[in-house]
């Protein structure tokens, strides 16, 4: 197939779902589903390194959720995204603008159709990767490929778990789910996968629940629902997710329960749940000891790099007065907040340098430094040297 050939597949993978779809040829965008509604050609938003997994999350944010697809024995990628697991909000729309760099004259138009992108499950998003990789390599995975599982683990774990429902169930056994329960939302707040999974893996059959119910299916399903609903209030919360996309997303993983037809699926999508949760207390990682207040701050400095931002805005977010705000910020994190609001534009400029063709000038522009001038005094303060040499030794 030519780049036409995928080009066209993209265009129609586009019309059928909703869902940008993004080409590369060996690195280079040569295809854009918003590009092309916008009448422009991003560039430099998708680094491209080895796959180690084909297809793959891309994601760096967990809110904004981009998927891989490597056309075997080409040149070519297709990066489908972004696809939101929650309703689209503007703090979302900032954070798409931030991570792709997109031009300031086309941030209204973006704008517009990043709220027409159906909402989608975490398990949904992994079906449209299985589907696409199947039509291009003609090559069929599990969904617990994504998560490195094979399917005797799978099939094992299963076996076990509906063994020790019949053995509870014919001796009347009960037992408190709240010490399991206890370290299984710690191990997920921790966002350390694999000491999850090594818990999982150990403790198979124990659900963190005994609700009974007429079927093993419907008591499948009310489990994982509670099990949903727990995690939101006792583990992505407490990351730093916010509360509205906490619930949101947990309702997405309770409406692709009822959808199942099987326990073993109800189980395969609540180990890809749990799994799915702690990979996003990962990517918040707010340490425990910073306060919410703070922690909010913290998140709405990063989520507003590219526009002016003072302490008094930082302020009216949490309802504090500046002054409160400034000696709370500074005992808990070491640092003064315009302190941190710098830290993070230059972290933003950091990336721009290294990923983005952008001149000094639009970077400046972008994070809403005074001058170039004074973005570079800024930079080379914080860096050790100015952002030209900062580009250039990073092979950029």
């Amino acid at each position: 197939m030519t780049s036409e050939d995928y080009i066209r597949f993209c265009r129609r993978f586009f019309a059928a779902t909703s869902i940008p779809v993004n080409l590369l040829e060996n690195g280079d965008p040569v295809y854009s589903s918003l590009g092309e509604m916008l009448s422009y050609l991003p560039s430099d938003q998708w680094p491209v390194y080895p796959p180690s997994h084909n297809p793959e999350f891309t994601a760096i944010d967990p809110d904004l959720e981009y998927g891989r697809v490597r056309v075997e024995n080409t040149g070519f990628d297709l990066f489908l995204g972004p696809v939101f697991t929650s309703p689209v909000t503007e703090e979302l729309v900032q954070k798409y603008f931030r991570d792709s760099r997109t031009p300031p004259a086309y941030r209204e138009q973006t704008a517009e159709l990043l709220y027409n992108i159906p909402v989608g499950s975490h398990p949904q998003f992994i079906r449209y990767l299985i589907f696409l990789h199947l039509c291009l390599n003609h090559q069929d995975v599990s969904m617990e490929s994504f998560y490195r599982e094979s399917p005797d683990l799978t099939k094992s774990r299963t076996s076990r778990t509906i063994s020790r429902t019949i053995y509870l169930k014919e001796n009347d056994e009960t037992s408190s789910p709240y010490l399991f329960e206890s370290k299984l939302f710690h191990e997920v707040r921790s966002g350390n996968t694999n000491q999850l999974r090594s818990m999982l893996e150990a403790f198979p059959e124990n659900t963190g629940s005994s609700r009974k119910a007429r079927t093993p299916l419907r008591n499948a399903k009310n489990e994982l629902i509670a099990l949903s609903a727990k995690a939101a209030v006792l583990s992505l919360i407490p990351a730093g997710m916010d509360a509205l996309s906490a619930y949101n997303l947990s309702d997405l993983y309770m409406m692709e329960a009822e959808q199942m037809q099987t326990q073993e699926e109800v189980l395969r999508l609540r180990y890809i749940m749990l799994m799915d949760f702690c990979e996003r207390c990962g990517h918040l990682n707010v340490p425990t000891d910073i306060s919410p207040e703070i922690t909010e701050c913290m998140d709405y400095i990063k989520s507003h790099t590219n526009v002016p931002l003072g302490i008094d805005d930082v302020a009216r977010k949490v309802l504090r007065s500046p002054s409160s705000l400034m000696r709370k910020f500074k005992q808990e994190t070491g640092m003064t907040i315009n302190d941190y609001i710098t830290k993070c534009k230059i972290d933003e400029a950091c990336d721009l340098l290294l990923y983005s063709r952008w001149s000094l000038s639009e970077i400046s522009s972008y994070l809403c430094f005074s001058s170039q001038a004074y973005f570079q005094n800024v930079f080379k303060k914080a860096m050790g040297m100015t952002p030209g040499q900062y580009r250039a030794s990073n092979g950029g």
